[in-house]
C-alpha cells in the first residue's frame, strides 16, 4: 500500500512538472511571437518611412523644379522680346546711318565737282583699295547675321568715306590757301578799267609808251582792297607812283597799288584777301583819282587783266 502511494505521488509530480514546462514553453513562444511581431511592425514602419518620405521629398523637388523652369521660360521669353526690340531699334538706326552715308557720298561728289578735282581720283561710289594677310578670327556675333554684316559693311564704308573726305579736305584746303595767295579780282570791287596794260598813248607826253599795269577809276577816298592774302613789304612814296602799297603774296607773286591819297597798311602787316589797305587818290604822276594796279610774278611784270578776271 505504501508503495502504491509513492508511485502515485511520483506520477503526480511528473505531471505537474510537465505542465509547468509546457506553460513555460507556451509563454516563451508567445513572447517570441510578440517580439517578432513588434520587430515586423517596426521594420514595416521604417520601410514605410524610407519609401514614402523620400518619394514625397522628390515630388516636392520636382514640383519646385517645374516652377523654376516655368519662371526661367518666362524670363527667357522676356529676354527674347527685349532683344528683338533692341534689334528692331538697331535696324532702324542702321537705316538712318546708311542714309547719312549716302548723303556723305553726295556731298563728297559735289565737293569734287566744286573743287574741280579728278572724279576718278575721288569716286565715293567705289570702295577704297584695302588688303592684308588673312587671319582667322573666331566669330563673335550676338546679332542676326544680316544685321551684323550690314553694320560691318557700314563701318568699313564710314572708314573709307572718312579717309576720302580727309584727303579731299586737305586738298581743298591747300587749294583754298593757294588760291587765296593768287591775285584775284579788282582792288576797287565796283571799279572799271580806264587804261589797259601794255603800249598806250602817254596822257602827259602824247607819245606811245608802255603802261606796266592797269588803271581803275575811283573817287578820292574810295577804299582800296588787297586782291590776295600776303605780307606788306612796302608802304610809302615811289617816284611817279605817289603813295604806294606793295604786298608779297608768296609763290613769286607781288601786287602794287599806286596813287593812293592815304595808306592804311604798314610794312610787315599780314593782310587777308579783301582787306582795306588804302584810300584811292591822285598822288604821283596822275591826271585824277584812280588806282594804278600792277601784278608781278617771279620778278617779272605780267598783265593784271587775267588776275582781275579771276
Amino acid at each position: 500500500m505504501g508503495m502504491i502511494l509513492v508511485a502515485r505521488s511520483r506520477r503526480c509530480a511528473l505531471s505537474d512538472a510537465w505542465l509547468v514546462e509546457r506553460r513555460l514553453s507556451n509563454r516563451r513562444l508567445q513572447h517570441r511571437l510578440i517580439t517578432g511581431l513588434a520587430l515586423c511592425l517596426v521594420a514595416s514602419a521604417a520601410f514605410a518611412v524610407w519609401v514614402v518620405s523620400p518619394g514625397s521629398q522628390t515630388l516636392a523637388q520636382v514640383a519646385s523644379m517645374h516652377q523654376q523652369i516655368a519662371a526661367q521660360k518666362a524670363e527667357l521669353q522676356q529676354v527674347r522680346e527685349n532683344a528683338q526690340h533692341d534689334i528692331n531699334r538697331m535696324a532702324i538706326k542702321l537705316g538712318e546711318l546708311q542714309a547719312d552715308s549716302a548723303r556723305l557720298d553726295a556731298l563728297g561728289q559735289r565737293l569734287v565737282v566744286a573743287g574741280k578735282l579728278d572724279p576718278k581720283e575721288f569716286d565715293f561710289n567705289e570702295p577704297a583699295g584695302i588688303g592684308g594677310p588673312e587671319k582667322v578670327v573666331p566669330p563673335a556675333r550676338s546679332l542676326p547675321f544680316d544685321l551684323t554684316v550690314s553694320m560691318e559693311q557700314l563701318a568699313r564704308r564710314f572708314d573709307t568715306q572718312q579717309n576720302q573726305l580727309g584727303v579731299l579736305q586737305s586738298l581743298l584746303t591747300d587749294r583754298q590757301v593757294a588760291s587765296s595767295l593768287i591775285p584775284s579780282g579788282m582792288p576797287i570791287p565796283d571799279g572799271y578799267i580806264t587804261s589797259p596794260y601794255g603800249m598806250r598813248i602817254d596822257p602827259f607826253t602824247g607819245r606811245e609808251s608802255f603802261h606796266p599795269g592797269i588803271d581803275i577809276g575811283a573817287y578820292k577816298g574810295e577804299k582800296v582792297h588787297a586782291v590776295a592774302a600776303g605780307v606788306v613789304t612796302f608802304a610809302g612814296v615811289r617816284p611817279g607812283y605817289g603813295n604806294v602799297v606793295e604786298i608779297d603774296h608768296g609763290d613769286g607773286y607781288m601786287t602794287r597799288y599806286a596813287h593812293n591819297s592815304k595808306l592804311l597798311a604798314w610794312v610787315g602787316e599780314h593782310v587777308h584777301a579783301g582787306q582795306v589797305i588804302s584810300d584811292a587818290g591822285s598822288t604821283g604822276r596822275s591826271t585824277g583819282p584812280h588806282v594804278h594796279f600792277e601784278v608781278w610774278h617771279d620778278g617779272k611784270l605780267v598783265n593784271p587783266i587775267a588776275y582781275v578776271r579771276r
